[in-house]
């Protein structure tokens, strides 16, 4: 059974990751992921933020180009890019609806 802060976690990073295809192929910024997640009910801290940032980063579907300083800036790698197109199998911790 997956809790409700489970699912939250998984329903941000299909956001994140659905905001950085949308700003390909310029990275994006962490100021602008949050905005986003804002937008669509999905209001979380600067922490959660960099915590799920940094799980997309370590199952290699984005690309931290900028940690060291504020803000973050954010890519999608060629894997991120085929998890949002549906070309290849989502990993799990990520709320991809099924394709349609």
């Amino acid at each position: 059974m997956v809790s409700f802060e489970q699912a939250r976690r998984e329903e941000i990073r299909w956001r994140i990751l659905r905001a950085l295809d949308a700003g390909r192929p310029l990275p994006v910024a962490e100021t602008l992921l949050f905005r986003v997640l804002f937008d669509v009910s999905l209001s979380l801290s600067a922490q959660e933020l960099r915590r799920e940032l940094d799980y997309l980063s370590k199952s290699k579907l984005v690309t931290l180009i900028q940690n060291s300083g504020d803000p973050w800036l954010v890519e999608l790698t060629e894997q991120g890019i085929e998890c949002v197109e549906y070309s290849i199998p989502c990993p799990p911790g990520i709320a991809r609806p099924p394709q349609v």
